[in-house]
């Protein structure tokens, strides 16, 4: 395939110039002004931007790659890389008790709202050690982007120490255990170690990871030291707890003298976390990092957080500290749903709850900005907030949203609005070359909002406006992700990099509006909804040299691969 006569973004950072891509046998053989072969396929890309692949730094399609293999819409949407196994969850290693399994999938379900029932009915789940993960993936898994994934914390404690992983450290011998397990990820081509010091569950029980004492941390990093390039990723808590400045000094403590590398999220970036005074001190210790040469990289989101409150399933409730209403959601049966949102004691509780329990910072302080726009049965109303249907009848918010559910049905959600972002910052970190970005969810939270596409908004909201050029937008999400993952034979065009590609028009592209799609399977032959929106559209967008994006539509190739990271050093 020859591309020709697009303006070429290069993902280097580079000015942009004028050229043509010739693609073979998956690489990139030629770049400059050139002639088209004999049976070369020729793309018209004039007035085309054409770009490295779009690589989406965090996901969660660990599962829903299994079932859903297209991975709409990225295609779409440039993206040719996707990364997983991200926040410590993760689906390998695996204890032999079943048990211990489905609190595998329990976990990953709860606090990334992907329903439960297809990670049972659709992976093989023919792994113990991350090693066969891997290879169950590459010889069962045929995928539309290429795939890379860390081997998540929570996963290999609880392949160690059973369900006790929740309840305490890890004895001497269990942290060999761990490390030996961590070896094996590693060595069969893991990006390297997530771990999550954020999440409390639906009882308000701190993750397994949390639990982790500094003899396993350290043993852990000496692991992470032996593989040159391979980096650890802790997540930390800048939005509920605000224990993430603590956590970050510990590990930077307990990386002293050893050469790790660390992806760290990260500096806030919504103007309510700047206006509460939680982002500056994250600044400064970013700059304190770079200044000490750490190998550390600081992640951040350019997207602001946009979120429907589901009592289905979702983890909004608890991670608002608003258990009451959370007891509804993990009620097992429309029944019990319906007794509690109709009973007075429990009603009495979440009133209390939603107005002193809940975090200061959620959204049920301020009924006035969430939406009543999804309902069931459509008895509505609807397209009026939550604080105007209590106005109107003359109740307190937490008991108008019962009602609303009662009457509208359990399927039915509640949009809150998108937090305003600091986009000054958002440009900041974007220019700095010490940050990861691009960091979307993808896969995961599909019936609260869908990051996939969410790469799109650099171009159509920081480009366009003039708060970005092209060559920072692309580098960001091309170049210099690839650096930072070890994915050093992709991310840029140049000769003998792999062919991942986009060539797209800025005037033509969008960030779509989101739309319900029922194609989630629910383990019983039928299928539940997950939000999507419509391609940008790219005009082609290749992975491996085989176009999965062109002439407007997913072409239903799957040239995805598993990559790993390059060693270095």
């Amino acid at each position: 395939m020859l591309i020709k006569g697009g303006i070429l973004v290069d993902g280097t950072g580079a000015d942009s110039y004028v050229g043509d891509v010739r693609v073979q046998d998956g690489v990139i053989v030629a770049l400059g002004n050139l002639d088209a072969a004999s049976g070369e396929e020729v793309v018209d890309a004039s007035g085309c931007y054409v770009t490295p692949g779009l690589i989406e730094s965090h996901t969660h399609f660990d599962g829903v790659m299994w079932w859903q293999p297209d991975l709409d819409p990225l295609p779409g949407c440039g993206v040719t890389t996707i990364v997983m196994g991200n926040c410590g969850f993760a689906l390998a290693p695996t204890h032999a008790d079943p048990e211990v399994r489905a609190e595998v999938v329990k976990i990953f379900s709860f606090f990334e709202d992907i329903p439960e029932p297809p990670f049972f009915s659709n992976l093989p789940w023919d792994w113990r050690k991350w090693s066969e993960y891997k290879k169950s993936m590459v010889d069962n898994c045929s995928v539309a982007a290429n795939y890379c994934t860390f081997v998540g914390h929570i996963a290999l404690r609880l392949a160690v120490m059973g369900m006790e992983a929740w309840e305490r450290a890890a004895t001497a011998h269990e942290i060999e255990q761990i490390a030996d397990l961590l070896e094996d990820a590693l060595a069969a081509g893991a990006l390297g170690l997530s771990t999550n010091f954020l999440d409390h569950d639906g009882e308000d029980r701190p993750i397994p990871s949390m639990l982790a004492d500094d003899a396993e941390m350290t043993a852990l990093f000496k692991v992470m030291e032996r593989y040159p390039g391979a980096t650890v990723q802790v997540v930390i808590d800048t939005l509920m707890r605000f224990t993430g400045g603590d956590t970050m000094e510990r590990i930077a403590r307990l990386t002293d003298g050893l050469n790790v590398r660390v992806q760290w999220a990260g500096v806030p970036t919504l103007k309510w976390q700047k206006d509460y005074g939680l982002q500056q001190p994250f600044v400064e210790l970013h700059e304190r990092f770079v200044k000490e040469g750490r190998d550390f990289w600081t992640g951040f989101a350019h997207v602001p957080i946009t979120v429907t409150a589901s009592i289905r399933q979702s983890l909004l409730f608890a991670q608002s500290n608003e258990y009451v209403w959370h007891e509804v959601v993990t009620a097992e049966t429309d029944e019990e749903k319906l007794a509690l949102l109709a009973d007075a004691d429990w009603r009495e509780r979440a009133r209390h709850s939603w107005d002193n329990e809940s975090l200061e910072t959620s959204f049920f302080r301020d009924p006035s900005l969430m939406m009543l726009d999804n309902s069931d049965n459509g008895v509505g109303p609807m397209g009026i907030t939550l604080g105007e249907y209590s106005s109107d009848l003359g109740v307190h918010a937490s008991d108008a949203l019962a009602q609303w559910f009662i009457h509208n049905g359990l399927s039915s959600t509640v949009t809150m609005p998108p937090w305003d972002k600091d986009d000054d910052m958002v440009v900041r970190l974007i220019r700095d070359p010490f940050t990861v970005g691009n960091i979307n969810d993808s896969g995961a939270h599909g019936q609260l909002f869908c990051g996939s596409g969410d790469n799109l908004l650099l171009y159509t909201d920081y480009v366009r406006e003039g708060k970005l050029s092209m060559e920072e937008a692309v580098h960001c999400q091309t170049g210099k992700l690839a650096q930072h993952f070890g994915l050093h034979d992709r991310g840029v065009l140049a000769v003998g990099k792999r062919a991942d590609i986009t060539v797209f028009s800025l005037d033509e592209i969008e960030r779509r509006e989101k739309y319900k799609v029922s194609d989630v399977p629910d383990g019983n032959g039928g299928h539940t909804w997950r939000w999507t929106r419509d391609a940008a559209p790219m005009r082609l967008t290749l992975v491996n040299g085989v176009p999965t994006f062109a002439n407007g539509a997913a072409t239903g190739s799957m040239p995805g691969e598993f990559i790993a990271p390059q060693r270095v050093g």
